[in-house]
């Protein structure tokens, strides 16, 4: 038996991710009264390295559960072809790109050799190509062993669209809690926040924010903290509490929910950027370090009652950046 975050340790996976997996039924914990928190037996351990090496893959989470349940071998084998006629796609797609970067390195060369200008931007054979490529990434070999898998995995999950957002300071009204499904109950308390004061009348630009608070460890107990942000004069009922956010600078990527791995991803970014240097708060781990999560839609979806299902879970990650 493992405790969830033995698991997220050993497997490099955060426990906010484990519990998603649970809440869309890919995992499952046990509860024992001995123990305060989740815990997960050999099966699950296993199942869980099936799941990590199929989103290695590119396997879709939704595909992934269709893979794990389904006994009819032509489903699994299905899902597997679509996959490859995908990346087989994007091989053609990269083949062309190579291509024609070979034709503008034997261009380039030819015309330095003999010293006149060439401009590759008004070539219309190799413009025409270009514009006709749908660009996308991958770095796939025909035959993977583990090692070059995750190598592949890591080079095809570098990300290459943060966005540089400066967040400006704003009073906030907070919430926070330690315990089982820390998530679930601020956001509980911020929903009927939003909808008792009718924040969305008031604030129409309202926004609302969250971290781990403290981070789950072996020691310490997981807790959650959200805040949204309010008129400055509005009045906080308990147990909510009023803060002051300074605001600053952040590297900013989206993902949908449920991808949260992808935090390692933009810690990745900001610590290998050659602009930018992250700029972590002095209380460091216990609360994420100074990074956001940006809940988009909530204070909209709260406030007009539209269904769970009828919009994207999005989350903006946001780390704190400052320049070099």
């Amino acid at each position: 038996m493992m405790t969830i975050s033995e698991v997220s340790r050993t497997f490099n996976v955060s426990t906010r991710t484990l519990r998603y997996y649970e809440q869309i039924g890919l995992l499952s914990s046990l509860r024992k009264e001995d123990y305060a928190y989740r815990m997960y037996d050999e099966n699950v351990v296993r199942r869980l390295q099936q799941i990590i090496v199929l989103r290695k893959l590119r396997i879709s989470l939704k595909e992934i559960a269709v893979i794990l349940e389904n006994i009819e071998y032509n489903s699994i084998l299905s899902i597997f072809l679509e996959n490859i006629q995908e990346l087989d796609s994007e091989i053609v797609a990269l083949s062309t790109i190579r291509d024609i970067l070979k034709i503008f390195v034997s261009r380039l060369d030819k015309d330095l050799q003999e010293n006149v200008k060439l401009d590759l931007l008004h070539d219309d054979d190799i413009i025409k190509v270009v514009d006709a490529l749908s660009l996308s990434r991958t770095n796939f070999k025909e035959e993977c062993s583990v090692e070059k898998l995750s190598k592949a995995n890591e080079t095809l999950r570098k990300l290459e669209n943060v966005r540089i957002v400066l967040l400006p300071s704003c009073t906030v009204a907070s919430y926070h809690y330690i315990g089982e499904n820390p998530e679930d109950t601020v956001g509980a308390q911020i929903n009927k926040f939003i909808q008792e004061c009718k924040l969305y009348e008031l604030k129409p630009d309202a926004r609302m924010f969250g971290f781990n608070h403290p981070n789950p460890s072996k020691d310490n107990p997981y807790g959650y903290e959200s805040w949204v942000t309010i008129p400055e004069d509005l009045e906080v009922p308990k147990p909510l509490t009023k803060k002051y956010f300074e605001g600053g600078l952040y590297g900013a990527h989206s993902i949908k929910f449920g991808d949260f791995h992808e935090w390692q991803l933009l810690c990745k970014w900001a610590e290998n950027n050659e602009k930018y240097i992250p700029n972590y708060s002095e209380l460091g781990e216990e609360i994420m370090g100074g990074c956001l999560e940006e809940h988009l839609n909530w204070v909209y979806s709260s406030h007009m009652g539209w269904p769970e299902d009828g919009i994207d879970g999005m989350l903006d990650l946001l780390v704190p950046i400052k320049l070099k």
